[in-house]
């Protein structure tokens, strides 16, 4: 599938150079713009132990590509874009299987209202205690004591 854009890397004028990077869709929601999130595990000397940090960039998503959200992709560096762009979506390393997800959630949504129905039957069993004040709380303390 060709596209007309002059952004794309295959189809257009654009040179890809420097970092090369993989990371998951993260938002798809503006126009020919993905949010790439990197996980990035880092090592703290101090306490021995390593630190999971999150890294997002904003990548030109071309037409004849068209990574959507939950999309493994590699992504490039090129000149700048826009404001926030300086990558671009060379490819998909990995689809998201969104029929599969949509499925898992239809029988997740089916198992739900039995619990709820359960909740539902323990709450009405139990028989609710009215609290009664005692003389000497609120109303106590605001009546005035004659001498």
């Amino acid at each position: 599938m060709q596209c007309n854009d002059p952004k794309c890397p295959q189809h257009g004028h654009l040179k890809v150079r420097g970092n090369v990077l993989t990371g998951t869709v993260k938002s798809a929601k503006a126009p020919k713009t993905v949010s790439v999130e990197r996980i990035l595990v880092k090592y703290v000397p101090k306490y021995e132990r390593y630190k999971k940090t999150k890294s997002r960039v904003y990548a030109h998503n071309p037409d004849c590509i068209a990574a959507k959200e939950g999309d493994v992709v590699i992504i490039g560096e090129t000149r700048k874009l826009s404001k926030t762009k300086c990558f671009v979506v060379l490819k998909i390393e990995k689809r998201a299987f969104e029929e599969t997800m949509v499925s898992e959630r239809q029988s997740e949504g089916a198992k739900e209202p039995e619990k709820q129905e359960k909740r539902h039957a323990v709450h009405e069993e139990k028989p609710r205690v009215e609290k009664k004040h005692s003389e000497k709380g609120k109303d106590a303390k605001h009546k005035k004591v004659k001498k």
